[in-house]
């Protein structure tokens, strides 16, 4: 076996390379076709969902076939190769096994135990089979994960461990609020059709909005929805428009819910705060208390009010500052030197009127200014420290972004009256969150699957050299006969008869112990190289035991057009 599989997911690299990685259908087309193009691979298979992208390939070469796939990722992401380098992770035979029997049992998932990934893994299975770069290594293996997903979802309480991503979604946004309780008499918009969108548009009716709008590109897709949601009989009704009419909807919808496969913004912030003006709803961005203390000595902090980064003849360049920030927080002060600050203060204290107390913010300068006189400068970090947030406005427009680019414009967090649920906030709030006693057995159950996958696939790898031996075997034996005829021309048939199957009875006891022993062996891990012996030993045409595997590969095939019974 040579399954390799380099990725990237929410576990291993942050939110914001994952949205730019994200790849398009057509690109996902694209980069199957090159992969198996390369020489390295022979099979090919992309898994690309809201929160991981995977290439899986059957390679002839380990090392080689990690540069190609990380390569090939880089270049159909379009971002650099030394950046996407560091996030990546590389899996090898049973431990690829085992990671996508993971995945497929929701144990790698952003929500542990989520059933949606099965039909994401499907979807995976069905393109590369369309685009023929599936070959018997991948097609056993996600057919094989699909069953090992659909029995731990069986066979185990996996399902109260985690729910969908969308559920989790809807419960963030409900805000500790149960969501039928939160969604009862909502008016509803979800933009897009596809399997994330639909899953939303249900959960949303099953909840009880009063009504689900269905914004799509492609009118056909929103209005088939629409039928399926109208058909479900549980009170929601539901309704098409087209993606044109969203500015509209947006002033009557109380939850809207995204997720296309739009390489930009679909929601801007300027979209939603005309929305929120349109209702009557004020778009101001959301205030916040000044951090605490930098330094010891500095006790008040007075706030920055928007517009004071702008006055004339201020001595800081704080342009950059977000409004709402103490002079105090880092992102103000980080890398200035005392002298600066000194002169600040001095501004600060001429007197010039200020919507709060001069004296606070001169003291608070000062004292960070003998902070930097005695450390050199104040050290400059990636985040300002943490602060404290004012209690918001009670929130008007309900946003959940479960696109990867994002949809809804990330900016819409600081806009009052909104509140936004997205991936990245999604990501931080499963990173707490419990997991079920069931999840062991769900483990128990992956890794006795791979341990069974990993032991059929090396018997399957033997299997053509043992039939060829017999092949050969078979040949011998009607030589032999043959050539007894040929020497005894008047042997009837019934000594004939019993001639031939004494000889061939005593070829199959002769080789009945041996390849049934050593099928045993090549199924054990390291036992690969049993059939390269038994080629040696006997000397098996390496042209039989090729032609032996196309023809089950043919068969195969043949089985797999035809369907499940």
């Amino acid at each position: 076996m040579s399954l390799l599989v380099v990725g990237l997911s929410h576990r291993s690299a942050p939110v914001s390379v994952l949205e730019r990685a994200a790849l398009s259908a057509d690109a996902q087309i694209k980069l199957l076709q090159d992969t198996v193009a390369a020489e390295p691979a022979g099979e090919a298979a992309v898994l690309a969902t809201c929160n991981r992208i995977e290439l899986y390939a059957d390679v002839d070469k380990f090392h080689a076939g990690v540069a190609e796939l990380s390569t090939l990722l880089a270049q159909h992401s379009g971002v650099g190769l030394d950046e996407l380098t560091p996030y990546l992770y590389v899996h090898y035979e049973d431990r690829a096994v085992h990671h996508l029997f993971s995945v497929a049992c929701g144990l790698d998932s952003m929500v542990v135990g989520e059933g949606q990934i099965l039909g994401q893994i499907k979807d995976s299975l069905a393109r590369a089979q369309d685009l023929h770069t599936a070959g018997r290594l991948l097609n056993d293996l996600f057919q094989q994960a699909l069953r090992v997903g659909k029995r731990a979802h069986s066979e185990t309480g996996i399902d109260r461990a985690g729910q969908s991503l969308v559920t989790f979604g809807l419960e963030q946004l409900s805000g500790g609020t149960a969501v039928q309780d939160w969604a009862r008499g909502k008016s509803a918009l979800v933009i897009g059709a596809g399997s994330m969108s639909s899953l939303a548009a249900a959960t949303l009716v099953r909840a009880g909005v009063a009504e689900v709008v269905i914004a799509n590109r492609t009118a056909d897709r929103a209005e088939r929805l629409v039928e399926i949601l109208n058909e479900g009989g549980t009170g929601g009704v539901a309704r098409a428009v087209s993606m044109d009419a969203v500015r509209d909807e947006l002033t009557r919808a109380d939850v809207a819910v995204s997720c296309t496969g739009a390489t930009g913004l679909v929601l801007g912030s300027e979209m939603i705060a005309a929305a929120l003006k349109g209702r009557g709803a004020i778009a101001q961005p959301g205030a916040y208390a000044a951090p605490p203390s930098v330094v010891a000595g500095a006790a008040q902090a007075a706030r920055l009010p928007a517009g004071s980064a702008n006055e004339e003849n201020c001595p800081l360049d704080l342009t950059s500052i977000q409004p709402g920030f103490s002079v105090m927080g880092e992102a103000a002060v980080a890398g200035m030197d005392a002298a600066t600050l000194e002169q600040h203060a001095a501004w600060v204290d001429n007197g010039i009127p200020r919507p709060y107390s001069p004296a606070d913010e001169t003291e608070a300068i000062a004292a960070l200014a003998a902070a930097v006189a005695t450390v050199g400068r104040i050290p400059e970090r990636r985040k300002p420290e943490a602060v404290v947030e004012v209690p918001r406005p009670e929130p008007v427009l309900y946003l959940l972004d479960l696109a990867m680019p994002r949809d809804i414009d990330a900016a819409v967090h600081r806009l009052g009256g909104v509140r936004l649920v997205d991936i990245e906030s999604l990501a931080e709030a499963s990173a707490d969150a419990p997991m079920a006693a069931d999840v062991d057995q769900v483990r128990r159950i992956v890794s006795d699957e791979v341990a069974a996958f990993g032991a059929a696939l090396r018997a399957a790898h033997i299997t053509p050299t043992v039939v060829a031996l017999r092949t050969m075997a078979a040949d011998v034996v009607a030589g032999e006969i043959a050539r007894l005829e040929g020497r005894l021309p008047g042997l009837d048939d019934k000594h004939r008869s019993e001639i031939t199957q004494t000889v061939k009875r005593v070829v199959d006891k002769l080789l009945h112990a041996p390849t049934v022993r050593v099928k045993q062996l090549a199924a054990e891990p390291g036992g690969a190289g049993y059939a390269d012996a038994l080629r040696t030993l006997f000397d098996l045409d390496p042209e039989t035991v090729a032609a032996v595997s196309r023809a089950e590969d043919s068969t195969e095939k043949h089985d797999q057009n035809r369907g499940p019974a």
